[in-house]
């Protein structure tokens, strides 16, 4: 019998949580079941990784982007479409906000026997204005009629989607992100990784992973290390990745003269080596679906002081495998960070139990082996007829 064709649609393949999942799962999809194509802008970072992967066909897409442009939106749609008709495909699984509606919408006018959406943080927030924020839900209302199973990372995603109106109970699915623990072993040599980010062995390392994007917030990252270098020397503070707020990093940097505390790295694609290098890891986010840069830290075993938003509080217990605090809490993070600073052992104490925190849900091998269960449970129920 022949294989499921299965086409990904994503926004962009940026550095982040959605895209390395989506790439991880793809890596490891049993190739003799099912024939992977992805659909995406044409800039990204992580091209080169998705066309590196064995057995896959890659549609870079001339008018998919996230910004908002009525017109490129139904290119984007009308391309989505004729690729769907011209690879015959199968099952289309969406994965980001914009790639989400457009991808389902032409998979329900294409035809396409099974559609699925992955949440990784819903559309809509409570920072947007209101009536942009009901435009978004509808969307994803109607949207949900058409969709075969609706994926989520986060129990606090399943229960927003419901209080929202979109789907029904029975066409979601948890599934945690996965982690490949291996490369985030936590008793690996981090002298090379210090050295060359310019930390000295008496340093305090903190660090933080995010796009540089109003929902990470992450000029609060640099309010933070103000706050906690009027009280503890010898901090330094590393920001890793890129946006379009580095300009007003940058100048707030200037303004509380932290030039010699903060680290600007860029994006990395060494951060399990970096994680390792530091000390306490934070989030300075104001909303989220499951932040995988926080499981990543806490599968290095490092603390974790986040704000709590979404599904994190599903992973982070206070005192016990990390810190909550509230969106733009500056200086209730601070307290926080200044205490695991200045006690040790309560540091490693929490850092370990954070690892041990995360079951075996959160194993690659779990998601993986979980969605592949979903399709073949969507096939089944319809009568589908392909490779077993």
């Amino acid at each position: 019998m022949s294989r499921v064709n299965i086409l990904y649609v994503i926004t962009k393949l940026e550095l982040g949580g959605a895209q390395a999942q989506l790439l991880s799962l793809i890596r490891r999809l049993d190739k003799e079941r099912y024939a992977p194509f992805i659909l995406t802008a044409r800039t990204g970072v992580l091209l080169a990784d998705a066309l590196s992967i064995k057995g896959i066909t890659l549609k870079e897409s001339r008018y998919l982007e996230r910004a908002i442009n009525p017109l490129k939106d139904l290119l984007a749609a009308i391309e989505i479409y004729r690729f769907i008709r011209k690879h015959n495909i199968d099952i289309v699984h969406t994965h980001s906000s914009k790639a989400g509606i457009l991808g389902r919408w032409a998979a329900r006018l294409s035809k396409v026997k099974l559609i699925l959406h992955s949440v990784h943080g819903w559309s809509f927030n409570d920072y947007q204005p209101f009536f942009l924020r009901r435009i978004y839900i509808w969307l994803e209302r109607i949207t949900a009629h058409f969709t075969h199973k609706l994926i989520v990372v986060s129990g606090f995603d399943l229960q927003k989607g419901l209080e929202s109106r979109i789907g029904n109970e029975s066409q979601y699915v948890l599934i945690r992100y996965g982690i490949n623990y291996a490369e985030f072993e936590a008793d690996k040599n981090t002298d090379n990784a210090r050295k060359e980010l310019g930390i000295t062995p008496g340093d305090f390392v903190v660090a933080m992973v995010s796009c540089f994007k109003p929902q990470k917030s992450p000029q609060d990252f640099i309010k933070l290390a103000f706050l906690v270098n009027q009280n503890l020397a010898g901090v330094k503070f590393i920001l890793v990745g890129d946006g379009g707020l580095r300009e007003k990093i940058n100048k707030l940097i200037f303004k509380f003269n932290l030039q010699k505390q903060v680290i600007l790295t860029g994006w990395r694609r060494d951060i399990p080596r970096i994680l390792r290098a530091t000390d306490v890891f934070v989030l300075t986010s104001l909303w989220e679906g499951l932040p995988i840069s926080a499981l990543e830290a806490m599968a290095s075993s490092r603390p974790v002081i986040a704000t709590d938003t979404g599904g994190i509080r599903e992973v982070i217990i206070g005192g016990e495998t990390g810190f909550l605090v509230r969106p733009q809490d500056v200086q209730g993070m601070a307290e926080k960070l200044l205490m695991l600073l200045r006690e040790e052992k309560l540091r490693k104490t929490i850092g370990q139990n954070a690892r041990r925190a995360l079951n075996s849900d959160f194993r690659i091998e779990n998601m993986v082996s979980r969605t592949e269960g979903v399709y073949q449970g969507l096939i089944e129920s319809r009568g589908l007829k392909y490779a077993s």
